[in-house]
């Protein structure tokens, strides 16, 4: 083979009359680069002499092998046997290589940590070495290239890498030693041991194995890539066979929480690894399977959860019991329970669901929740139970502290659904205000009416004193009556007065007198006026024509004549209530008898 070399090298040259070809005596970069680290050193004892020594071994080695390849190579025939042997120390050289790579994360009981990852450093020295050997034989011919030629060291180390890996997260997830014990389902503990080894190692390559590398080899993304995938790989062979909804939940909070934030995001690694680079653990279709077994789960569970709260807390009140008494206030659990599960429901989506507007498909279950509640309540307080008053303010107090914590919650409630959560605790502090201020509310009720019946008394009285001039301010005067009456009512009608009809009768058909110019017209107003109200005497029909202007006194005394006839039944027989006789009007009996009338 070498004489085949050989030949063939002579018979290229010799058409040029020259020499074979000879490479350049050997500089390394990879020395250099290792060498300024040792300078920086500058503690010579003998204990760091002996590492320094241990380094050197394989970069010494590696170096020794290039020149013996370099000094083989120089001459135009090549000594089988020299090569031969030459190719046998490079086998053994990378052997030493790859035992170094190998040994990354598992130093030898007979060697410190430093030493294994000098030697690391020492390996990755000769790793450049060879690398830039292969460079300087690539541009020659075949023929003259050694038969170990190229290498490619670095693409062997990578390969190494991925296998290395690979084993030890085999080995992280078939382990079966303590302290993922307290887990409940085998997948659990499989997911915690595998991530628990990507976080060790990680931080294990940037706290030591980073430095032993140079910085354009990027060992930090390299490894963080070769991690990702075989976790990534575990996941998905996990999701495969079908998960169950507990355990679905807690690899939804691996992949969406813990390791991108608690890992990725460590305080060591922030900033160290090209985490968009990496993408998700899991393929998009099978994360939103998952994420959707979970929801409706969570959704389901939810439900159950608050019902059952609710459900307990009514068999409290209808078996009678009173409430405890907590700081001098009825005290109920029922809020308690609903914001502890509300919020432990929250806590846990967080984690586990990477669209937190998704959220919003549990907070529904607290707004649904919250109508049921008032419901259950306004139904309570209808029956006939003895424990009322103090259920009605032990729910007071729930109220209150339901509406601090959604009042507080401002990141997981959609405004429309805090808007309908607030309005349902408002429909229930109504509720329980109104029975326990009910008593009162019928006392003050009946002072309301006699009150709204005093008003209008005073108002008619009023009426009944004022002047006017000409016919056009009666006509204006008696619509302002009409609206006046309209405000007064309403008013009262609103606290629940039930007279505020008739009295606003009252003062429209007064308003109609006044407005009215025609004697007959008047006539028949003042007819059905008595007879609505029998307590309206002739002092009081006297006095309203006394208003009119224009009317003659004869007309007078007809229409006041004719009211008189045509009348129908007294203030005894008849069940309208009495009002024109707390009107009194003596002063114009006198002041009509003057006038003739």
């Amino acid at each position: 083979m070498s004489h085949q070399r050989s030949k063939g090298g002579a018979e290229e040259s010799g058409e040029g009359g020259g020499a074979r070809s000879k490479l350049p005596r050997l500089k390394i970069p990879s020395k250099i680069w290792k060498n300024r680290k040792l300078h920086n050193n500058n503690e010579g004892d003998e204990v760091e002499q002996v590492q320094v020594e241990q380094e050197e071994q394989l970069e010494e080695s590696s170096r020794r092998l290039i020149e013996r390849e370099e000094d083989l190579f120089r001459h135009d025939s090549v000594n089988e046997e020299e090569e031969d042997e030459l190719h046998k120390d490079f086998k053994a050289l990378q052997l030493k290589l790859w035992k170094a790579i190998n040994d990354t994360f598992t130093p030898s009981s007979t060697s410190s940590s430093a030493g294994e990852l000098g030697v690391l450093r020492s390996a990755m020295a000769s790793i450049q070495q060879q690398e830039a050997q292969d460079q300087r034989w690539r541009d020659c011919q075949e023929e003259q290239v050694p038969r170990w030629r190229p290498q490619k060291c670095l693409s062997i180390h990578n390969i190494l890498l991925q296998n290395m890996v690979e084993g030890r997260i085999k080995e992280a997830a078939e382990d079966t030693s303590g302290g993922t014990d307290r887990l409940s389902s085998p997948v659990k503990r499989q997911v915690c041991r595998v991530g628990r080894c990507v976080k060790e190692d990680l931080l294990m390559v940037v706290r030591r194995v980073k430095n032993c590398y140079p910085p354009h080899i990027d060992i930090m993304n390299l490894y963080a890539g070769l991690y990702h995938q075989e976790f990534s790989v575990r996941l998905t062979q996990l999701t495969t066979a079908g998960l169950d909804d507990d355990d679905c939940s807690y690899l939804l909070s691996w992949v969406n929480q813990y390791y991108p934030h608690e890992i990725l995001e460590h305080t060591e690694l922030d900033g160290q690894i090209k985490v968009p680079c990496l993408g998700s653990l899991l393929p998009q279709d099978e994360l939103k399977r998952l994420e959707e077994q979970y929801l409706t789960h969570k959704e389901e569970k939810v439900k159950l959860w608050l019902n059952t709260a609710l459900k307990k807390e009514q068999e409290n009140w209808l078996s009678g019991r009173t409430p405890e008494i907590i700081d001098g206030y009825y005290f109920s659990p029922l809020a308690v329970d609903v914001i502890q599960v509300m919020t432990g429901s929250l806590s846990e989506f967080s984690c586990a669901i990477k669209d937190q507007r998704k959220v919003q498909r549990l907070t529904v279950q607290l707004e649904n929740f919250l109508y049921s509640y008032v419901k259950c309540v306004e139904e309570f307080v209808k029956g006939n139970h003895g424990n009322v008053r103090s259920v009605v303010k032990a729910q007071l107090v729930c109220e209150q502290q339901l509406r601090d914590y959604i009042t507080a919650e401002t990141g997981n409630l959609s405004e429309e659904q805090k808007h309908g959560c607030l309005n349902a605790l408002s429909a229930l502090r109504d509720c329980g205000y109104r029975y326990l201020t009910c008593p009162l509310h019928v006392k003050l009720k009946l002072l309301l009416c006699d009150l709204h019946q005093d008003v209008v008394l005073k108002y008619v009285k009023r009426m009944m004193k004022t002047k006017m001039k000409s016919k056009e301010q009666w006509t204006a005067g008696a619509q302002r009556m009409i609206e006046d009456a309209k405000k007064i009512s309403s008013f009262f009608s609103e606290k629940g007065c039930s007279k505020a009809s008739w009295l606003f009768e009252i003062v429209c058909k007064l308003a109609e007198v006044l407005r009215l110019q025609d004697p007959a017209s008047i006539q028949l107003e003042l007819v059905t006026l008595a007879r609505n109200f029998p307590d309206l005497s002739g002092a009081h029909v006297s006095a309203l024509l006394s208003l009119k202007i224009g009317l003659s006194a004869a007309d007078a005394r007809s229409i006041r004549r004719s009211v008189e006839e045509n009348r129908h039944g007294d203030v005894s027989t008849n069940h309208s209530p009495p009002f024109f006789s707390k009107v009194k009007v003596k002063w114009i009996d006198n002041k009509m008898n003057q006038m003739g009338l």
